[in-house]
């Protein structure tokens, strides 16, 4: 019998991994992460997607949390170090880590779990432009066809491949 409560029992499991500096070398260069979620919870459209983003794009989903939470606490987020004493590969873990445990709050949370920007931050390779224009219904598709579109293109799978220059 507390097998089957179990086995109903609905899990998301979100990963940050493998962070990847982008325009390596340049003024412009910043890191992004790779957010692997797999659930089996009827709030996600797609129960496994991949997708990358780098920190200021949670930057943005924490404030949109924040704005339509209400009193609901919204978790924080890793500090934006400009001073950091160590080695970058260590800033670098210390804020994948912390954007990890960021997401693993907000996915545990039934009130965050309603905004469609945190879905489409998780679930699609909108930038946040897209985002914003896809939740007012501006966007040429609605957020769960977003996601679903992105689900199909295979993007979600096929980032371990290098991309092709």
């Amino acid at each position: 019998r507390a097998q089957a409560a179990f086995a109903r029992q609905e899990l998301t499991t979100v990963r940050v991994q493998d962070p990847r500096v982008q325009n390596e070398g340049s003024w412009n260069s910043y890191v992004d992460y790779k957010i692997f979620l797999h659930t089996n919870s009827k709030a996600f459209t797609a129960k496994t997607s991949c997708v990358r983003r780098r920190y200021r794009e949670f930057v943005w989903l924490r404030r949109q949390l924040q704005k339509n939470a209400g009193l609901v606490p919204v978790p924080e987020l890793p500090g934006k170090s400009t001073f950091f004493v160590g080695s970058t590969d260590e800033f670098i873990e210390k804020r994948r880590q912390g954007l990890q445990q960021f997401l693993e709050k907000v996915v545990q949370n039934v009130v965050l779990l309603s905004d469609s920007r945190l879905h489409l931050f998780l679930q699609s390779q909108l930038s946040v432009p897209e985002m914003e224009a896809c939740v007012q219904g501006r966007g040429t598709q609605t957020v769960s066809e977003a996601i679903l579109r992105y689900a199909m293109s295979n993007c979600g799978w096929a980032q371990e491949e290098e991309p092709r220059p």
